[in-house]
């Protein structure tokens, strides 16, 4: 399995987005099924947002200064995602605003992720090289294993809390 940071994060990203297409699938008044993939989306983004503002963008802003304005507006955009996540975690699947809800997060992390693979990704790949997006990749699955699962969590919290004190 590779280390490659940008790989791990692309593969979370196939993940993610795989859990959208089931939930706008699945159907209007499938509460039950919308309500599970929910869950598995907050744990999802609260993972790997996690593992991103605490191993990559620090590294990465802190090697590669010129992406700097780029990991500012990730950190944001995480935060605007990080907001809805909480949000959604306090709802039931039959609440009037949680489809709509969901909704705007996916569009939201679906713009998040196209702009870190088509624009952030080839910058970081050509300015670190394979052996630093190794090194990087190795220490998020380390940070991957301590992540939190859920917005409640302490650390999850301490993210948000960061975000707007920053």
């Amino acid at each position: 399995m590779s280390t490659d940071a940008i790989v791990l994060l692309k593969n979370d990203h196939k993940e993610i987005l795989k859990n959208f297409r089931d939930f706008e699938k699945a159907g209007e008044k499938a509460y039950a099924a919308k309500g599970k993939l929910v869950d598995r989306i907050i744990e999802l983004l609260t993972v790997h947002t996690y593992i991103e503002n605490e191993v990559m963008y620090p590294r990465v802003r802190e090697l590669l200064p010129e992406v700097e304005d780029d990991v500012l507006e990730s950190y944001e955009e995480h935060h605007v995602a990080d907001l809805l996540v909480m949000e959604l975690a306090l709802m039931k699947p039959e609440d009037e605003r949680f489809a709509a809800k969901t909704t705007v997060l996916i569009e939201n992390v679906r713009h998040h992720i196209e702009e870190e693979e088509d624009e952030w990704f080839p910058k970081v790949r050509a300015g670190l090289g394979r052996r630093v997006l190794q090194d990087l990749g190795a220490d998020m699955l380390k940070a991957r294993k301590k992540a939190p699962r859920r917005p409640s969590q302490p650390s999850a919290l301490k993210k948000s809390i960061d975000a707007v004190i920053a």
